[in-house]
């Protein structure tokens, strides 16, 4: 099996976007999906990629281009 999964519990939804965290920054990043799987790094589907929310005080990075 090839195709990465969403890394939200119960999604069965293929994997199309990369959550990051910087926490020394207070920042969380969602790009591309990474070319491998990451032990600290969350793939995650389009519909997760696009309501995903940081606590307050973070900044969220997501380019126009993630789905």
């Amino acid at each position: 099996m090839n195709q990465r999964l969403c890394s939200r519990i119960g999604c069965n939804r293929e994997a199309v976007a990369t959550l990051t965290y910087d926490y020394a920054d207070s920042m969380a990043v969602i790009g591309p999906l990474g070319t491998e799987r990451r032990p600290h790094c969350y793939d995650l589907c389009a519909f997760h990629a696009t309501r995903q929310t940081v606590p307050r005080g973070w900044t969220l990075i997501q380019p126009r281009t993630t789905p």
